[in-house]
C-alpha cells in the first residue's frame, strides 16, 4: 500500500503525477505555469484529467539561471498553500532537492518531497521524516543540481541504481520517514545517456522486484528523442509507449505533462494486466 497525504494507492493502482513548473524557463511548456492563475489552471484541468499528485517546480532541472534558495521558496510556498486550500485531498508534491525549500513546502502543507538529485542535500530526508511526509529517493549517478551528463560510465547502471535507491530509502525509514510513503526512481537521463536510460527501462522490473513503489519520470526526455531523432514537442508517441512497457514491468507512479494520455495508456496497461476492469463492458452482451 501506497500512502501519500490523505490518499492511499493499492500495490496495483497506477498513479499519474501532474507536472507543474512554476519557472520561467522550463524546457517543456517556456513558462506557461510560471504565473499563478495560469498555473491553478493547469492544476485544475490536471485534476480533472486524472491526476492524483500535482507535482510543483520551483527551479528547471537542466542548466540555466541561478535560482537562489529564497526565489525557490518564492516560487513554491504560496502556490502549494493555496493548491492545499482549493484542492484538499489531491497530493501535492515538491520537486526539490535544498531542505530549506522542503521545510517551508511542508508547513504549507505538501504531502510528498521528490528528490530528483539523489539525496545530494541529506537534510532533506530529515525534513520528510520530521513532517511525516513522503519522499521520493532518485538515482542521479552522483551529479550535481542542474548539470548534463558528460561521459558518464557505469559497469552496470542497474545495479548501480539498485544500490543507490535502496540506500536511500532505508535511510529515510530509518530517519522516520513512513515506509509506506517512500518511493524510489531510476532518474531517466540524470547521471545518464541515452542507452543507460533505456537499459533502466528494460529492466525496471529489477527495481519492482525490490518492493519499493517505482515513480518513473519519462515525460518529453532527451533519451526519448534521441532514440527516436525528435524535438521535444514531437516526443509524445515515444514517451507512450516507453510508459506503456514501464506500465507493464511494474511502475506505479508516472511524472508527466499530458495527463489524460497518460491515465488512458496506464489504464488500458492495467486492464490487459487484469488489474482493473473495464470501464464499460456491452460488447457481445447484448
Amino acid at each position: 500500500m501506497l500512502r501519500l497525504g490523505r490518499r492511499e494507492f493499492g500495490p496495483h493502482e497506477p498513479v499519474v503525477m501532474a507536472i507543474v513548473n512554476r519557472t520561467p524557463d522550463s524546457f517543456y511548456d517556456q513558462g506557461a505555469a510560471f504565473r499563478d492563475e495560469p498555473a491553478l489552471a493547469r492544476v485544475e484541468q490536471a485534476v480533472a484529467e486524472g491526476a492524483a499528485i500535482i507535482d510543483v517546480g520551483g527551479v528547471k532541472a537542466g542548466p540555466g539561471d541561478e535560482v537562489t534558495t529564497e526565489e525557490e521558496v518564492r516560487r513554491t510556498v504560496g502556490f502549494v498553500a493555496e493548491v492545499r486550500r482549493r484542492f484538499p485531498d489531491v497530493v501535492i508534491s515538491v520537486d526539490t532537492w535544498r531542505h530549506e525549500v522542503g521545510e517551508a513546502v511542508c508547513k504549507a502543507g505538501a504531502d510528498l518531497l521528490n528528490d530528483a538529485w539523489g539525496g545530494v542535500d541529506p537534510r532533506l530526508a530529515e525534513v520528510a521524516a520530521r513532517y511525516r511526509v513522503g519522499l521520493v529517493c532518485t538515482h542521479a549517478g552522483g551529479a550535481q543540481p542542474r548539470t548534463r551528463p558528460h561521459r558518464v560510465t557505469y559497469d552496470d547502471v542497474v545495479a548501480d541504481i539498485l544500490r543507490v535507491t535502496r540506500g536511500l530509502a532505508e535511510r529515510a525509514v530509518a530517519l522516520g520517514v513512513p515506509r509506506e510513503s517512500v518511493l524510489i526512481d531510476p532518474g531517466h537521463d540524470f547521471g545518464k545517456n541515452t542507452r543507460h536510460s533505456l537499459e533502466a527501462t528494460r529492466r525496471l522490473g529489477e527495481m519492482v522486484a525490490t518492493g519499493w513503489p517505482v515513480l518513473v519520470s519519462l515525460s518529453n526526455k532527451d533519451f526519448v528523442g534521441e532514440t527516436l531523432d525528435k524535438p521535444v514537442k514531437e516526443r509524445l508517441v515515444g514517451t507512450l509507449a516507453t510508459t506503456a512497457v514501464s506500465a507493464w514491468l511494474g511502475a506505479q507512479v508516472y511524472r508527466v505533462h499530458e495527463v489524460a494520455e497518460t491515465r488512458q495508456v496506464v489504464d488500458m496497461v492495467a486492464s490487459i494486466a487484469g488489474h482493473r476492469v473495464p470501464a464499460v463492458a456491452r460488447r457481445g452482451l447484448a
